[in-house]
């Protein structure tokens, strides 16, 4: 049976509590500017260790959840992952090209250098290219959609990024030799997926054995979640504190990038999302589907963009961008799932 999992204090009033975090980790950066050096120091084929750590108990408490028989179905269930991979890498690539241009040409090209403009769009490109990381369990455990078919979906999406996301970004900048950083797909892989993954498992497979089911839902069950809301939380703190001192140095320019990424987000997340309706997916099977077509791998395209361009490029700052934005953009989508699940209805 299922059981209806009620909102905690925490998940209740999330958005204050977001924006408290936020503004805690800019003044953190700012008051301490040593933190993001410190912080750079303990990186790994540009993965921040600090904050793969807070993503590991931020995703782990949600895969002990996943009732392991749900992945099986997910996997024998065509549509939701057809549906998610054809938006992946055959939308949304081409949609975020267009509204880097659009924005960053087009509206706001008088206030920018043609340099500045080609910089900026080859890192929003990259961001697009790179499909979501393990972070859209945590939206999709809060949107209280089908976590297991997110596992799913996600799992796929890193695979087919090892195969499509040179191509794909080769085309768009019209760069030759982009590399994939292998590293960077692995390491992130294993700290967000499989670790928690396999932990998430041997947890509600030892739990139920010797306590039983009842004791597994409403003895362990409350206070995981309150870990991952924790973990959320205090990663957001950890990541305004590396990065969000950019937003009170160039907040005009932030503004600007984020303006694209933003509307690239609304438009591919509306389109899987009213597809669904119409193939006939569930509520729970189609806002994965559209919160998944909506993140991105942030940590992928910032390999890439300091691979292709340096450190201090523009195209590495607006991969960043992407990094601050995530986030409460996402936290966006999963209100817009709510206020909309009746549409499924």
């Amino acid at each position: 049976m299922k059981v209806e999992r009620k909102l905690s204090l925490w998940e209740k009033y999330l958005t204050l509590w977001v924006t408290l975090c936020i503004v805690v980790g800019i003044l953190l950066g700012r008051t301490f500017p040593q933190i993001s050096q410190i912080l750079a120091e303990f990186e790994v084929a540009q993965v921040s260790i600090p904050i793969a750590v807070c993503l590991f108990f931020m995703i782990y408490p949600i895969m002990v959840q996943i009732d392991f028989k749900e992945v099986k179905k997910a996997i024998r269930s065509p549509k939701p992952v057809g549906l998610t991979l054809f938006m992946n890498w055959a939308i949304k690539p081409f949609t975020m090209a267009f509204f880097a241009w659009f924005f960053l040409s087009i509206v706001f090209g008088q206030f920018l250098t043609p340099e500045q403009i080609q910089q900026y769009r080859a890192g929003m490109i990259l961001l697009g290219v790179a499909p979501c990381t393990a972070m859209v369990l945590m939206w999709s455990y809060l949107a209280k959609a089908n976590v297991a078919h997110t596992l799913v979906m996600t799992a796929i999406n890193s695979l087919t990024m090892v195969v499509l996301y040179a191509p794909l970004a080769t085309f768009l900048l019209g760069i030759s030799g982009i590399v994939v950083p292998w590293a960077t797909i692995a390491l992130t892989v294993t700290i967000y997926i499989v670790t928690p993954l396999v932990a998430g498992y041997y947890t509600r497979k030892i739990a139920i054995e010797r306590k039983g089911l009842d004791w597994f839902q409403k003895k362990l069950i409350p206070p995981l979640g309150k870990i991952a809301i924790a973990a959320l939380l205090i990663t957001l703190v950890v990541l305004f504190s590396y990065q969000g001192q950019l937003l009170l140095a160039i907040p005009i320019i932030i503004g600007m990038i984020t303006i694209g990424i933003f509307a690239n987000i609304l438009i591919i997340f509306a389109i899987p999302y009213i597809i669904s309706k119409r193939i006939h997916l569930s509520y729970e099977d189609a806002a994965p589907v559209a919160i998944i077509a909506g993140s991105n791998h942030f940590e992928v395209a910032v390999a890439v963009a300091i691979t292709l361009f340096g450190v201090q490029s523009g195209a590495a700052l607006a991969t960043v961008v992407g990094v601050l934005t995530e986030v409460p953009l996402m936290l966006f989508l999963v209100w817009l799932c709510k206020q909309t699940r009746a549409y499924f209805d």
